[in-house]
């Protein structure tokens, strides 16, 4: 099938994730079928945590925050990328696009900072149980849930607007399915070290700081689990840290992959199933992981399931 690439004169071009194949259209609807499940698996778990109050503790407050990030996340992204597919456009506007980096870095940065919450959260129940609830009280999980999201959303703010004030003087078509920061400045036609460099520090801000605060979270309750004295204690405790930290390692390693690389990489075709890892596949792990294997969400479910 032909595609148009004809565009109003800013805008730019998307070269996508998939051509019109038979193969490749049905990857296309494995990754609506993803999206979809993404999107119904985070709506019951944010509807589970809402209506069961066994459920109203700092944890699943947490974790309905991460649920709401990965709809957002998904929303942000597949609707165009299907869109252009679908209707063989390739086309997005620099509004559009703007749009897309701001909100992906909003809900991407403020998951990372989330997520180093939730390893503490995740501590202080392993290894300060009788502190809990001073350690880790409502107030705080509610400065560290507005911190997430507005850390995540300076970056997004002050990244979308300093790469839209590039120059695009040569080619407009982004090899990618949405619009990213690191695709875009690889395209201005300006010199971008001074902002190669304010992004490979807020990288490390958000990045590098909370995957390290996670790791010695997760190595103290390691340490932590090793000394209890039940086996089904330290096997739950293992099965339970080992899943979150496979998410984690998806999403730090996959985002750190893309953007912790100078300009000069040349982008390819692994590029874009790197990044489809963390904004297709990981929201729809994240309630699997973080709830399927718990026993609270489960009981509530079945519960909600019998009012039906």
């Amino acid at each position: 099938m032909e595609i148009s690439t004809n565009t109003t004169g800013v805008d730019f071009i998307l070269l996508g994730l998939f051509s019109h194949t038979e193969a490749h259209l049905f990857l296309f609807s494995v990754v609506l079928v993803i999206f979809t499940a993404s999107l119904m698996g985070n709506t019951l778990m944010i509807l589970l945590i809402y209506r069961d109050p066994r459920l109203h503790t700092p944890m699943y407050f947490l974790l309905s925050q991460l649920s709401l990030m990965d709809m957002m996340l998904v929303s942000t992204i597949i609707p165009k990328m299907a869109a252009n597919y679908l209707m063989s456009r390739r086309s997005i506007s620099p509004v559009g696009c703007g749009s897309q980096i701001f909100l992906f870095l909003t809900l991407a940065g403020g998951e990372c900072f989330l997520l180093a919450a939730m390893s503490y959260d995740r501590y202080v129940a392993i290894c300060q149980p009788l502190r809990y609830h001073v350690l880790m009280s409502s107030k705080l999980c509610a400065h560290l849930t507005l911190g997430s999201w507005l850390l995540g959303a300076s970056d997004g703010l002050m990244q979308a607007g300093t790469i839209l004030s590039f120059p695009f003087c040569r080619s407009r078509a982004i090899n990618h399915f949405f619009c990213e920061a690191p695709s875009l400045v690889r395209l201005a036609c300006a010199d971008t070290k001074v902002f190669e460099f304010f992004m490979y520090i807020c990288c490390v801000l958000m990045l590098l700081i909370p995957f390290s605060l996670i790791l010695t979270s997760y190595s103290v309750i390691l340490v932590a689990v090793l000394r209890m004295r039940s086996s089904a204690a330290r096997k739950k405790a293992f099965a339970t840290c080992s899943s979150h930290l496979a998410v984690v390692g998806l999403f730090y390693g996959a985002i750190m992959f893309i953007y912790m690389r100078p300009k000069s990489h040349q982008p390819g075709e692994s590029d874009k199933v790197v990044s489809a890892f963390y904004t297709i596949f990981t929201p729809v792990l994240n309630p699997l992981i973080y709830s399927v294997r718990n026993k609270e969400v489960k009981e509530a479910l079945r519960k909600w399931l019998q009012r039906l």
